[in-house]
């Protein structure tokens, strides 16, 4: 309570809380808390509205926060989901002495011993950690990602915080429940926990680096696993220009135009035909070698799709490539995005309401916030529930189209994304393809047959051996007369403890 209290006012200092005044779906309770808060702060609703600077006030965790409500429009509201799209993953470094006794520490020997030099000035800090250059006692060039000291105890206690918040909002019913603010916050844990986690980061590098083996001019890094552990990543240090400086890339002879179809074209390879992808795709996190290669960093950020929601939402872009609105209004059905209930015509139209203007036109010319109104209005009208392992990929794509369209203002994303899935589509959902599925799913049935049998055999043994125990006669129990008397002097005693504290809770949620 003191650290939402905490939170609430720097909020409301910089009007952050204004837009959940004026929203008409917010709950009650919560628009009269970011009422009290504002006028605690003597803070009028006119001027600017600073979320970003009020998250990145908060501290690590709430930045990280930030930057995942800045793809949920539908929860937070337009022009907050705007602004917070700048807020900057960057703070002032730890001393180099901390990071150096980080380092120590994890490997329990000197640091000497790893390295032959570590820059003492980092390349990069941000809220989980700070990268530093180095040089390896064999001669690598090497990046060393090191955790800030204390920051995992630090975020567990701000996301316990979040989920009791979380919690209270969603129990309120209405939007709050559709949205599901709880699973937001879960989503967000387990990606947080992940990132402090820099093993797990290696082990993603290294996966991702294996599913894009075949995909030519797209490459990750090499880990060095001998200098890496839970709190410290050393990769190979990556010599390239970052794919924002567009005026670099072009004086060193690039094709902006084949780089940025390239990085879609990777995208959708991960996410469609992997099924897990690089989930932080921002300007920051990717180089252009001289050759043009694309090199990706920081996979603390990764997103995982199985191949049934593959399939889907391979068919949900090509029907939006295409036009066929109504497929692609049958298959939300089909995944239950959409409540049975529902039309499939009357969504279909709906879509088609939202996906004409867009089609084959330019991305400079489309309205991503008139697109995203649209889309969120359908999903409040249609009752869809938010979708977890759609949102990781919301973002990223997001993040793709923005990159693809700075490198290549009149690229059309439609165009550059249709045959890939088209092609796709065809490998995965054609005739061989449900063939080849059928025999090797009725294969795998065949071969589990003797396990089958044997679990049987197990479970109903064969007559023989030692006789069956008789039945054992029921005997009444003194707990058993008690429940039918009504539980005694305790149970009277619970339940009306039990009711003075619903009635307690209730009039406390009344005052709120």
């Amino acid at each position: 309570m003191f650290r939402l209290a905490h939170w609430g006012i720097t909020l409301a200092r910089r009007r952050a809380l204004v837009g959940i005044e004026d929203d008409p779906n917010a709950p009650a309770p919560v628009k009269r808390l970011a009422r009290i808060a504002r006028l605690a702060t003597f803070t009028g609703k006119s001027g600017h509205r600073d979320y970003a600077g009020a998250f990145r006030a908060i501290g690590p965790a709430a930045i990280k926060l930030g930057q995942s409500l800045a793809t949920r429009p539908d929860l937070v509201g337009e022009e907050a989901a705007q602004n917070l799209l700048s807020l900057q993953d960057d703070l002032p470094p730890v001393p180099f002495s901390q990071i150096e006794e980080q380092i120590t520490a994890t490997f329990d020997q000197p640091i000497d011993t790893l390295f032959a030099h570590i820059d003492p000035v980092p390349v990069g800090a941000a809220s989980i950690a700070q990268v530093h250059k180095a040089t390896t006692t064999d001669g690598r060039t090497v990046a060393v990602k090191v955790l800030r000291p204390g920051i995992r105890e630090k975020f567990a206690a701000d996301i316990e915080t979040y989920e009791w918040a979380a919690a209270h909002v969603e129990a309120m019913g209405g939007e709050a429940t559709r949205l599901r603010p709880r699973l937001t916050i879960a989503n967000f844990k387990r990606w947080s926990f992940s990132e402090l986690d820099l093993r797990r980061e290696a082990a993603s590098a290294s996966e991702l680096a294996e599913d894009m083996a075949g995909v030519g001019g797209y490459r990750i890094p090499d880990i060095d696993w001998d200098r890496t552990n839970g709190r410290v990543l050393t990769i190979e240090w990556v010599d390239g220009i970052k794919i924002s400086r567009r005026d670099d890339l072009l004086a060193q002879g690039h094709d902006l135009n084949a780089i940025a179809n390239r990085l879609v074209l990777s995208f959708l390879t991960q996410a469609i035909s992997a099924g897990f992808f690089h989930a932080d795709m921002h300007q920051g996190n990717l180089f252009i070698e001289k050759d043009g290669t694309i090199v990706a960093i920081d996979f603390g950020i990764m997103g995982r799709i199985d191949r049934r929601a593959r399939q889907w939402l391979a068919e949900i872009l090509y029907g939006l490539t295409t036009g066929n609105y109504k497929r692609v209004a049958e298959i939300h059905f089909e995944a239950q995005y959409v409540p049975s209930h529902h039309s499939v015509g009357e969504f279909a139209t709906a879509l088609r309401a939202v996906g004409e203007p867009m089609r084959g036109k330019p991305v400079s010319e489309l309205s991503v916030g008139q697109m995203l109104d649209g889309l969120f209005a359908i999903t409040r009208d249609f009752d869809m529930q938010t979708q977890p392992h759609l949102l990781l990929l919301q973002k990223t794509m997001v993040m793709v189209e923005g990159i693809a369209t700075q490198l290549n203002p009149q690229i059309n994303m439609w165009d550059t994304s249709g045959p890939y899935v088209r092609d796709w589509i065809r490998d995965e959902l054609g005739p061989e393809s449900a063939v080849a599925d059928r025999l090797k799913e009725d294969a795998q049935t065949l071969f589990r047959l003797p396990d089958l049998i044997r679990r049987i055999e197990e479970r109903f043994p064969a007559k023989g051996g030692a006789p069956e125990a008789a039945p054992l006669p029921e005997i009444p129990l003194l707990t058993d007369k008690r429940e039918r008397s009504g539980g005694g002097w305790l149970g009277y005693f619970i339940a009306g403890a039990a009711g003075a504290g619903a009635l307690w809770g209730a009039g406390l949620l009344g005052w709120i």
